[in-house]
């Protein structure tokens, strides 16, 4: 139930996105006509890539939570961070983009015009880029999603850059100040290049099965050793694809239990471990205690180290 209810609230954070992204091209579009403003170009153009990046992040999350099937026995999660790397790409561009024009402005400076226009459509759209983002953030930390994340950082950085150019826009039209228009367009072209590095960042180690995070692999031995029947447990292995988790571990048994029993400990754990990490393929082995056993880890394959045997 609880992850039908995560599913359904990543779609609609999708849908929220496009519509808003839409709504404030429009709006922005129309208010860089009557202004001439850099600022606002600046926010324009992070907006239409905003509603380009929005659009592969509805499809790229519909893909994401399709069931696994013959051809993807893991699942389709992985098309949540490969739209992650879309969207970086996309705000990286703008930010070059913006960067670009910005520097023309330095050499050729362009007069800001009917400022109160800017700001008559700037602070809207601001409110609607600070409603979605609360709403993403909200999405995010109930189903840990990086497509949604990535939405988020972008549409974060979104916001900021409407309160620059606010500020950008009432400057040189109210206070004269000339060179606050492209002061803000080039500070908001570095935020844009560092927002898709982090968002790159994290695509990529997703994508390369990085381990999840220290605590969560505390918590999970945590859990399983919860049980009492458990002595021990290794060879953890996480990663995460999308919004799914995969957990791999060996738990120490009594070396008496008859298979029967020790499948059922095992289901208890796994149990266990679900109702933290509801959307998790959780997978353990069984080892007796005080059997040495041998396991070749990928660290030694890949190494080309011997394997040792375990004393359990």
């Amino acid at each position: 139930m609880m992850a039908a209810s995560n599913d359904r609230l990543m779609r609609l954070a999708t849908v929220l996105a496009v519509a808003s992204a839409l709504l404030l091209v429009s709006m922005k579009a129309a208010a860089y006509l009557l202004t001439n403003s850099v600022a606002l170009l600046a926010s324009l153009a992070d907006s239409a890539l905003d509603l380009l990046a929005s659009t592969l992040n509805f499809f790229a999350v519909r893909q994401a939570l399709l069931p696994a099937d013959d051809n993807h026995r893991f699942g389709h999660g992985k098309a949540e961070p490969l739209s992650a790397l879309g969207q970086a790409a996309f705000v990286a561009g703008s930010g070059v983009l913006l960067a670009v024009e910005t520097a023309s402005r330095l050499i050729n400076p362009v007069e800001v015009e009917r400022g109160d226009v800017g700001l008559l459509v700037m602070i809207p759209a601001t409110i609607v880029t600070f409603a979605l983002v609360s709403f993403q953030r909200y999405v995010v930390k109930k189903t840990n999603s990086l497509a949604i994340g990535a939405d988020k950082l972008h549409y974060t950085g979104d916001f900021l850059i409407n309160i620059s150019v606010i500020l950008a826009v009432y400057a040189t039209t109210y206070l004269s100040w000339k060179w606050a228009d492209p002061f803000f367009g080039g500070a908001i072209a570095a935020f844009l290049m560092f927002n898709a590095g982090k968002i790159a960042w994290s695509a990529i180690s997703n994508l390369m099965d990085e381990e999840m995070p220290e605590d969560d692999r505390k918590k999970i031995i945590e859990i399983a050793r919860q049980n009492t029947a458990v002595k021990n447990v290794h060879e953890l292995r996480t990663r995460q694809s999308g919004g799914m988790a995969f957990i791999q571990m060996h738990i120490v048994l009594d070396k008496a239990l008859t298979l029967m029993d020790a499948h059922r400990i095992s289901d208890d754990v796994e149990l266990a471990l679900l109702a933290h990490y509801p959307k998790a393929d959780i997978i353990i082995h069984q080892d007796p205690e005080g059997v040495p056993e041998v396991h070749h880890t990928v660290a030694q394959q890949a190494m080309g180290g011997d394997a040792k045997p375990a004393h359990l």
